[in-house]
């Protein structure tokens, strides 16, 4: 397998890498809390954009790629967060199964 190679100085972007916690509402419901977990600084890289048009409204949609340092502790269901924009986290992966760095393709919300 092909060893990634990932210049040290890309990783100049501080985020903040946050996990969701559920608390009961009392009523059958819950509501969603995010903590930060960790500042971690990666390289953000867009991949593609859709825009759909349906039921009176556009729905847009951007992806990216964000490379880390490894991490063992980031999965799909996190979200990274820089300044006021999110990044919902989709998938996760070791790129040259090496625990070097952590490249998750991320959906951003909001848009």
């Amino acid at each position: 397998m092909r060893t990634l190679f990932v210049d040290p100085g890309s990783l100049r972007r501080e985020l903040s890498l946050q996990a969701c916690t559920t608390v009961s509402d009392g009523l059958g419901g819950h509501t969603e809390s995010w903590a930060e977990v960790a500042t971690v600084f990666a390289q953000i890289e867009p991949v593609s954009t859709s825009s759909v048009f349906g039921s009176d409204q556009t729905i847009e949609t951007v992806t990216h790629r964000i490379t880390m340092r490894w991490r063992s502790d980031v999965s799909s269901g996190m979200r990274l967060r820089r300044q006021d924009r999110i990044f919902d986290i989709v998938t996760v992966h070791d790129p040259d199964d090496s625990r070097r760095y952590v490249v998750c393709r991320v959906r951003e919300a909001g848009l």
